[in-house]
């Protein structure tokens, strides 16, 4: 039996890392039936409840040196693992947790990682030095890569994938036109979805979503439809929004599955994200966005589909906003080169899952030999 041990921000229900564990999951078990995983998780007891997988605490470190043990395979990812603006601490548990495997002679896989920024002097050297000893790495995008080759790593084959939950399929929309006549959101009329998250204290964004927000429920009759990602912190974020919009608006306070997210998602006519994974639902479901940028990673996204940006945290305005969504509902969805990029990147997605069966059976035949 091949036995593969997956570590990443698991366990807190943030619906886009989840949502990667669900797709990366799903793509191992599609390629080797059978595989028992153990995932590396902040609450074991939830990961092996939503996912149906062994799960070890992401602090028990005898627990992990044990499943690393019997590996045929450390995955580390996906999602945005090797950076410090959030936090250098995170980096270097990381990087922990593949020295761990590599001191016992097991192959690391990188998986739909999304490299940096990494800021620090020490940390990049750091990461350098773990990642020159790793098996193979897969990157979400080019800028990963070229993060990679300004680190120094050279060692290792570097692979530009895609973002692990790119590879999932749609899913039935009746299951989030449930989730909305719960809420009393029923009926015709165009639905805005807006999933956004704090970010460092920052007001700004957040006055100026409100003003576009009262400006599309008077101009267009828009019903407004706050779904936050991870419950409570982006309910709170919601209620902030919210607070200060003169039109009425919903903010859904709940904690949703990643299939239930998607449906959301697909009941929406446009969707305002500053949440990456917000907007990867959103396209999975053939959904037009409307991207506020924070962070590297949704630049890229929003570069690789084709489209381009309302702003950034510090510099978007109601008027942007209100022009970029009308223009996309004047459009009637997303446009025929969006849609045939997001295919290129499903496949690009699903490639992620072949990388690390050559690792597994590459291993495996040099142990035997």
């Amino acid at each position: 039996m091949t036995n593969i041990v997956i570590s990443g921000y698991y366990g807190f229900a943030n619906a886009g890392d989840e949502a990667m564990l669900a797709a990366l999951l799903g793509s191992l078990e599609d390629l080797i039936p059978g595989a028992s995983i153990t995932v590396i998780s902040g609450h074991p007891d939830m990961t092996r409840e939503n996912h149906h997988v062994e799960a070890v605490h992401r602090l028990n470190f005898p627990g992990i040196a044990r499943a690393i043990c019997r590996a045929d395979l450390l995955i580390s990812g996906g999602g945005s693992l090797l950076q410090d603006v959030t936090s250098a601490r995170s980096l270097y548990y990381y990087l922990l947790i593949m020295r761990m495997a590599l001191f016992f002679h097991k192959p690391v896989m990188l998986y739909a990682q999304g490299i940096g920024p990494i800021r620090r002097p020490k940390a990049r050297k750091a990461v350098r030095n773990v990642l020159q000893r790793v098996t193979m790495i897969g990157v979400r995008d080019s800028e990963s890569r070229m993060e990679l080759q300004r680190l120094g790593v050279t060692v290792p084959p570097i692979h530009v994938t895609a973002d692990a939950v790119l590879s999932m399929p749609p899913v039935d929309k009746k299951i989030g036109f449930y989730l909305l006549k719960k809420h009393g959101i029923e009926g015709v009329g165009t639905r805005i979805g807006i999933a956004i998250r704090n970010w460092q204290h920052m007001t700004h964004y957040k006055e100026e979503i409100a003003k576009a927000a009262d400006e599309l429920v008077r101009t267009l009759g828009a019903r407004i439809i706050f779904i936050p990602m991870q419950y409570p912190a982006d309910a709170e974020a919601a209620s902030d929004v919210a607070a200060l919009m003169k039109e009425p608006a919903t903010v859904l306070k709940e904690s949703y599955n990643t299939v239930e997210f998607m449906a959301l998602m697909g009941c929406m006519d446009v969707v305002i994200a500053n949440r990456l994974h917000a907007l990867i639902f959103a396209s999975i479901m053939q959904v037009p966005v409307a991207a506020i940028s924070y962070d590297p990673k949704i630049d890229g996204f929003i570069s690789l589909i084709g489209e381009t940006l309302c702003g950034t945290m510090e510099t978007v305005t109601a008027k942007a906003l209100t022009e970029d969504v009308t223009a996309r509902l004047k459009a009637g969805g997303i446009q025929p080169e969006v849609r045939a990029r997001l295919n290129h990147l499903r496949r690009q997605s699903l490639r992620n899952a072949y990388l690390a069966l050559r690792v597994i059976e590459e291993h495996t035949a040099a142990r035997k030999g």
